[in-house]
């Protein structure tokens, strides 16, 4: 549909001003719509935040997007941040695991190994052994849907989950690999599972198909300035575009109005809109819907998060000869660290190591699904267990010049066995409703084009163009490091 065939459904409110909810306005004031956004919070941006260390700026949330995906890229451009976008200068990571740093394992999807010989070093004798019996096991039925780690280990032992595949996954989703759904976070490898009576078969098969496409270029994309300059960048595009944006102004009261439309009650306001695309976390969008949409409600009222929190320290370049080489390391659960994955910022980001290039940039993530004793601790504690695990991983024992503690409460999603039936119902409960969509990283995929092509497709549902929508499920997303929350 040619931008002049558009139509335009006038005025509609956004719920919710993350990356999903300005990329919805953004789309619909490129379709003609009269557009206001309210947020219940102070600022624009959701997860996305842009900040600073030690006068260096830095990305005090997701850090990085997924470049082969087309949404979030596209997106930086259109708002004219194309000269800003930046690949990873280094792609070298490790495994702290087992008492060493090991090199980061190649020939895998998402830990998941072609051959026994692509883990070598990071499983024990026994552990390499087990996955060589996946040639010989009958199939494992995955059904409708099966937890990663529970498909995984019946196919090639648990030390492959323990050691690879739940850090990984638990760097996207901060979850338990024993209960993340297979289907939603790696569909690639749910399809394959489905066609291969063996594991590493169908890892082998995808890894073909990926050799033998065009070279997309780098996997992931990072911006000059920080990934929390997008949803600001998004937001004067919008504003510029004749869209309102309201801040401190969380909705109360979300009913249709007859004989058709909504009204909507935020911070002693009324609006009244012909459509509305919600694009609040899932439990705030839950109390939205509730009276209209109860079913939905319901079941949006059942998504879990987890929460985290970021550690980002600033050293004296000269004190941190003891770093290895690379952009950090990801830690297994199973090794009883308290720090789950550090990211050497000024190794990874020219755009953070050019600023100063005396200082270097290193952040710590800390808390998983279900910990909750250790994002009790106050900020000097969260500071002090970084140190510490950062000494035990790499020798580190200078004192950081600076450091600031982030915490992002219920701030990932969880994937469970059966989220796409649960996403599934929620939308067609409130397909029921004309001029009511709903999208963010509770549906489809918590990295940050896959927020951004949620929003595209509400918006499309809401102008009566399923394309968008077909294109979602012809082409499930795949998160990447860095989720980008609503």
């Amino acid at each position: 549909m040619s931008a002049d065939q558009t139509p335009t459904r006038g005025h509609v409110v956004v719920i919710g001003a993350g990356v999903a909810g300005l990329a919805a306005a953004h789309r619909l004031l490129e379709r003609g719509a009269r557009v206001t956004v309210l947020e219940a919070s102070g600022r624009v941006g959701g997860k996305l935040l842009p900040g600073e260390v030690a006068g260096v700026r830095v990305d005090l949330g997701a850090e990085s997007m997924l470049a082969r995906r087309p949404e979030a890229v596209g997106l930086a451009r259109e708002v004219g941040l194309a000269e800003r976008l930046q690949a990873p200068a280094t792609a070298t990571a490790a495994l702290w695991t087992r008492g060493a740093l090991r090199p980061m394992p190649k020939g895998h999807v998402m830990g998941v190994p072609g051959t026994a010989a692509a883990l070598a070093g990071v499983l024990s004798e026994e552990g390499l052994a087990r996955i060589a019996q996946d040639a010989e096991l009958p199939r494992t039925e995955v059904g409708d849907d099966v937890a990663v780690g529970e498909y995984v280990a019946a196919r090639l032992g648990r030390e492959v989950v323990d050691r690879l595949v739940e850090p990984l996954l638990g760097g996207v989703y901060a979850g338990d690999a024993y209960r993340i759904s297979l289907r939603s976070a790696v569909p690639q490898l749910f399809a394959a599972a489905r066609r291969h009576t063996s594991l590493t078969e169908a890892v082998r098969a995808i890894q073909a198909r990926t050799a033998a496409a065009p070279d997309a270029g780098p996997v992931f994309a990072g911006l000059a300035g920080g990934v929390g300059t997008l949803p600001l960048a998004v937001a004067e595009s919008v504003r510029a575009r004749g869209g309102e944006i309201v801040t401190h102004a969380r909705v109360t009261e979300l009913r249709r109005t007859a004989p058709h439309g909504w009204r909507i009650a935020a911070a002693g306001r009324e609006l009244r809109a012909d459509a509305v695309v919600v694009a609040a976390p899932a439990p705030a969008a839950a109390a939205l819907l509730a009276a209209e949409a109860p079913a939905a409600a319901a079941d949006l009222a059942g998504v879990e998060y987890a929460s985290m929190a970021l550690v980002t320290l600033a050293y004296r370049r000269a004190e941190t000869a003891a770093l290895p080489e690379g952009s950090g390391f990801l830690v297994p659960p199973v090794d009883g660290r308290t720090i789950k994955a550090s990211t050497f910022a000024s190794r990874k980001w020219r755009w953070i190591a050019d600023q100063d290039p005396d200082l270097m940039v290193l952040r710590t993530s800390v808390g998983r699904h279900g910990e909750t004793e250790i994002l009790g601790r106050d900020d000097d504690d969260l500071v002090a267990v970084s140190r510490h695990d950062l000494e035990q991983a790499t020798g580190l024992t200078a004192t950081p010049v600076a450091t600031r503690v982030t915490r992002w409460d219920d701030g990932l999603p969880q994937y469970p066995v059966g989220h796409h039936a649960r996403v599934a119902r929620v939308r067609d409960q409130v397909a029921k409703l004309p001029g009511l969509a709903v999208c963010g990283a509770a549906y489809d995929g918590v990295g940050i084009p896959a927020s951004i092509a949620s929003a595209y497709a509400a918006v499309d549902r809401i102008l009566g163009d399923a394309a968008a929508e077909r294109d979602l499920a012809a082409h499930p997303v795949q998160s990447p490091h860095g989720g980008a929350g609503e």
